[in-house]
């Protein structure tokens, strides 16, 4: 029943405000909830209404059963290298070239692909596309990944992303050799406002959000180029406070230091290393040189801390390796 602090309130926002439990054990988003009013699952005075209507003080709300979430995507078989499971959710060392979800320029071939074969029951978990996800890497980025298994965890382990709670670690190879052995950097990110699919702290559209990236230098690799010259390869740690799109790729690219194989952010030094197979492994790296090592959540059953790796891949691994080998030092 709608009390009288409810009166002249949408029913949209009443159930936002007043159903919040049932709508996070059901995974509903506003729009969903919004279809569901439509489809006169949700009704009031037991009659289907609009999202928008005005409630009074003797209006009953009811909420009806809620159909299974339909769902275009298909399953494939696609392996996964899973790190941890349990009851209420799994790690994952996402593979390089594997987008998230899929999109437009990858359809097929994507980690929920792989989730709904593995775990069909995932289907009915979280928004529709997204399946379990509780957060994202970009296609090209390897390593540690949370999925929900749960309508509970979801809630809990998304929350936790969004309280910056959750501790994250990544390594990238960089060109050059930054100023330092560490520091934070602190520029907010916005859309870029010429190149749509690129981000930017530099030349970002006026609504920008905070983004804060602490890193700190693992390695230098001192490498000959011409009889004049010394170019530089670091190995950084990075550890993003904020999860904006792109956030390290851009950080580090207008600091100056952008990461190896970053098609979109990158840039390089003219081809003058003296080593042809640096030259062929670093200009040729076929994705961003950037893996998510670590990750740290609280379990949402147990509230214990835990933390997962995922070693570097092995494309990165070898670059690493090589280098160690010709460095100057």
């Amino acid at each position: 029943m709608v009390g009288e602090k409810a009166s002249g309130m949408r029913l949209d926002v009443f159930l936002s405000q007043n159903l919040a439990e049932e709508l996070k054990r059901y995974g509903l988003t506003r729009s969903r909830m919004q279809k569901l009013i439509k489809d006169g699952v949700i009704t009031v005075n037991g009659a289907p209404t609009r999202s928008s209507r005005r409630l009074k003080p003797s209006d009953s709300v009811e909420l009806g059963r809620i159909p299974k979430l339909e769902t275009k995507l298909r399953a494939e078989a696609v392996l996964l290298d899973i790190i941890h499971e349990d009851r209420d959710f799994l790690v994952i060392n996402k593979a390089p070239g594997m987008a998230v979800h899929p999109a437009a320029g990858s359809v097929t071939g994507t980690l929920v692909n792989a989730l709904l074969h593995h775990y069909p029951e995932l289907k009915e978990i979280g928004t529709e596309g997204r399946p379990g996800i509780v957060h994202r890497l970009d296609k090209d980025t390897s390593g540690v990944m949370v999925v929900a298994k749960n309508h509970r965890s979801l809630q809990l382990l998304a929350q936790q992303f969004k309280d910056r709670t959750v501790h994250k670690e990544y390594l990238a190879l960089v060109w050059g050799k930054l100023k330092g052995d560490s520091g934070i950097i602190d520029r907010p990110i916005g859309r870029h406002r010429s190149q749509r699919k690129k981000m930017s702290s530099r030349f970002a559209y006026s609504k920008t959000r905070e983004a804060l990236t602490e890193w700190n230098v693992e390695k230098c690799f001192e490498l000959k180029a011409d009889s004049r010259s010394i170019r530089w390869v670091s190995l950084c740690r990075l550890r993003p406070k904020t999860g904006r799109t792109h956030q390290i790729r851009v950080h580090l690219a207008e600091l100056g230091h952008p990461v190896i194989g970053d098609k979109l952010y990158g840039g390089r030094p003219k081809a003058d290393f003296k080593n042809r197979n640096i030259i062929s492994l670093l200009y040729d790296f076929p994705r961003q040189a950037l893996h998510a090592e670590r990750l740290e959540i609280s379990h949402p059953t147990t509230g214990r801390r835990i933390e997962f790796k995922a070693a570097l891949y092995n494309d990165i691994h070898e670059v690493v390796k090589e280098l160690e080998t010709v460095s100057c030092k």
